[in-house]
C-alpha cells in the first residue's frame, strides 16, 4: 500500500491538517481540503477516507475546547447532538465499508447545494416559522423530533463521507432551533468531532489505515481546530452564514467535476 513518503509529501499532509482544522471549526468543509491531498500523495480512496476521519479527530478535540463556553449554554442540545451524530456515524461507517465509494457521488453535490440554500434563507424561514407559531410561542431551545431525525441523518452522512457535513449540520440546527449562530457553530464542530470519533474507532478496528498520514493530519489539525474556534466564535452571524454558503457551493462544484 502506498504511504506518505518524503519531506514534501509530509509537509503537504501536515499543512492540509492545519487548514482542515481551521475549516472544521469555521465553515465545516474540512475533508474537501485534506482528503484530496491524501489522494494526491498516493493513498487509495478508502484508505484515504478512513485515515482522514481518524486524523481529524484532533481538530474536533481542540475545536470543541475552543467553543466550550458556547457548548455550555444549552447542555441538553449539546448532548442530543453528541448522541445523534455518534449513533448516525456508526451507520455511516458501516456503509463506507460495505458500499463502493461511488454510491453517493451523484447525489452528494446536489445535497450540499440544497443545504447551502437552506443556510442562506434560514433567517427568512425562521421569521416565517415564528410568525406562524404566534407571538406567544417561546424560543425553540430543545431539539424536536424532526430536527433530531435530520441530525441523525447528518451523522450517517458524516460517518460515510463527511464532506460538507458541517454545512448540513448548520442548516439542520439553524432551521430547527432559535439559538445564536455562534452556538450553532460550536455544536456543528462538536457534531463533526462525535461522528469522527465513532467512525474512527470502527475504522481502527476493521479498516486499512495509513498511520503516518494520520499522525501528520492530527498534528496539523489540533492547532487548526483551536485557531478556527477562536475565529469562528467571533464571526458576525451574516458573515458566518455567507462563508458557510460559499464554502458549501465550492465543495459541491469540486465534487461535480
Amino acid at each position: 500500500m502506498t504511504t506518505v513518503d518524503g519531506l514534501g509529501e509530509a509537509l503537504a499532509v501536515l499543512g492540509a491538517g492545519l487548514g482542515a482544522g481551521v475549516l472544521t471549526s469555521t465553515v465545516g468543509v474540512a475533508s474537501l481540503l485534506s482528503f484530496p491531498v491524501l489522494l494526491a500523495v498516493g493513498l487509495p480512496p478508502v484508505v484515504a477516507n478512513a485515515s482522514n476521519t481518524v486524523g481529524l479527530v484532533a481538530a474536533g478535540v481542540s475545536g470543541s475546547f475552543g467553543y466550550r463556553a458556547e457548548l455550555r449554554e444549552h447542555p441538553r442540545i449539546t448532548w442530543t447532538v453528541v448522541v445523534t451524530c455518534a449513533v448516525g456515524a456508526v451507520g455511516g461507517a458501516a456503509l463506507l465499508l460495505a458500499l463502493p465509494s461511488s454510491v453517493f457521488e451523484a447525489v452528494v453535490p446536489w445535497l450540499i447545494l440544497l443545504t447551502c440554500l437552506l443556510v442562506g434563507v434560514q433567517p427568512w424561514i425562521g421569521r416565517w416559522l415564528r410568525a406562524r407559531a404566534g407571538e406567544d410561542a417561546g424560543a425553540r431551545t430543545r431539539m424536536g423530533p424532526v430536527t433530531t431525525a435530520f441530525a441523525l441523518l447528518t451523522g450517517v452522512y458524516g460517518g460515510y463521507f463527511g464532506a460538507g457535513s458541517g454545512v448540513m449540520m448548520v442548516a439542520v440546527l439553524g432551521l430547527g432551533l432559535d439559538i445564536d449562530l455562534r452556538v450553532v457553530n460550536g455544536l456543528k464542530t462538536l457534531a463533526i468531532f462525535a461522528g469522527n470519533v465513532v467512525a474512527g474507532i470502527i475504522f481502527i478496528t476493521v479498516a486499512d489505515l495509513d498511520w503516518r498520514a494520520i499522525a501528520l493530519l492530527a498534528a496539523g489539525s489540533v492547532v487548526g481546530g483551536y485557531v478556527g474556534a477562536r475565529v469562528g466564535r467571533r464571526l458576525p452571524p451574516t458573515l458566518f452564514r455567507v462563508l458557510v454558503v460559499v464554502a458549501g457551493v465550492v465543495a459541491a462544484v469540486l465534487l461535480l467535476r
